[in-house]
């Protein structure tokens, strides 16, 4: 079977040089006769590959020295818990702004560990929309800021950075970490679940200011605590070796490519087209979200007749587009648009729109 373009929200597509590289070396790594899979995380070979990984990510995202970098694992649903256990003391407040399904889903994981004030919500509006800055009600004693800078179900995305003043920004940064150049500067910590912009799943990327490291006070197991993870370079406890390794080509691949600003102007253009799409259809795909908001990641739309869904998602399989199914939160179809989706699969993904919609009216 050959290749398809894969529009899937995650685990999602894997640029093809990295695959082809991975099968190349899977069973015969660096000439040791075995895969990066049966070494110790303990030997030269994957240490030595490690801290290339997190140079070759540094460079891409220009991180300074004095942010830590962990490779973990659990995922990014692990960090709703773990961050308020890391950052907020016994009594502590923090912020959370809701934005869509998984700052939602954030906001209810943090709830045990600290006292979350919603300080602004666009659940009203069906998350089509983002809060305005303005009316967001920020504490400033609050331990940190936390917010989800793209959804991938309701397909929203802030098109800047906020400001927060001197609080910690907190980003859940899963959907779209790497899609274009970010100030890690402004942020105390991001964290981003792998399976998206960075490799497989089952590894969570962190970054993280390192003063805030020596915040953890309330009594928890070491193995929950970012600090102890940074001590021991993210080999606290055997690491996801297959998703480092896969993640250190993908960054490689990033580099060659010319870097996060050749990525953020590919991920625009393959936005502005399937958006046009959409637009220009005469009503016969529609999205949702508000244009200001619009997300270049995750663009859900629904068709204007439901009864078209099964058809529309039958016939394009069978063109070998993969995965446009929307979430059962939303329904309807959403294409995923992350680096490793290249502007000839959404070209293929519209001509085949056009011709779905002269063929069924």
């Amino acid at each position: 079977m050959s290749r398809v373009w894969n529009f899937s929200a995650g685990p999602a597509a894997l640029p093809l040089a990295v695959l082809e590289r991975a099968r190349d070396e899977l069973t015969d790594w660096q000439g040791s006769g075995a895969s990066v899979m049966e070494q110790s995380h303990r030997g030269k070979r994957f240490i030595t590959m490690a801290a290339q990984a997190e140079a070759d990510l540094r460079a891409l995202l220009d991180i300074p020295a004095d942010h830590a970098v962990l490779f973990l694992q659990g995922g990014a649903t692990q960090q709703f818990a773990q961050i308020p256990m890391n950052l907020a003391g016994e009594g502590d407040s923090a912020d959370y702004i809701d934005s869509g399904h998984w700052s939602a889903k954030a906001i209810s994981e943090a709830t045990p560990y600290v006292k979350v004030n919603v300080a602004a919500s666009a659940k009203a509006a069906g998350y089509r929309q983002l809060p305005p800055r303005e009316s967001w009600q920020l504490d400033p004693r609050a331990a940190y800021v936390h917010y989800t800078p793209n959804e991938t179900i309701h397909g929203v995305e802030f098109p800047d950075v906020p400001e927060v003043g001197e609080v910690p920004l907190v980003a859940d940064m899963s959907s779209n970490i790497l899609s274009a150049p970010l100030d890690v500067r402004r942020f105390g910590l991001v964290y981003a679940g792998a399976q998206k912009n960075i490799g497989p799943s089952g590894l969570v990327l962190l970054i993280i200011r390192r003063d805030l490291l020596q915040r953890a006070g309330r009594p928890m197991a070491r193995i929950f605590r970012y600090a102890d993870h940074a001590a021991a370079d993210s080999m606290l406890n055997t690491p996801n070796t297959w998703g480092w390794y896969l993640a250190g080509l993908t960054f490689q691949w990033l580099l060659a490519k010319g870097g996060l600003a050749a990525m953020g102007a590919a991920n625009r253009a393959k936005a502005d087209l399937l958006y046009a799409s959409i637009d220009g259809s005469g009503g016969y795909y529609r999205n949702p979200v508000d244009p200001a908001a619009r997300s270049r990641m995750n663009v859900p739309f629904t068709l204007h007749d439901s009864a078209l869904d099964a058809p529309f998602l039958q016939e394009s399989e069978a063109a070998g587009l993969l995965a446009l199914k929307g979430h059962k939160a939303v329904g309807g179809m959403r294409a995923s648009l992350y680096n490793a989706v290249p502007l000839e699969a959404v070209e293929a993904l519209v001509a085949f729109m056009r011709d779905f919609a002269t063929r069924h009216g």
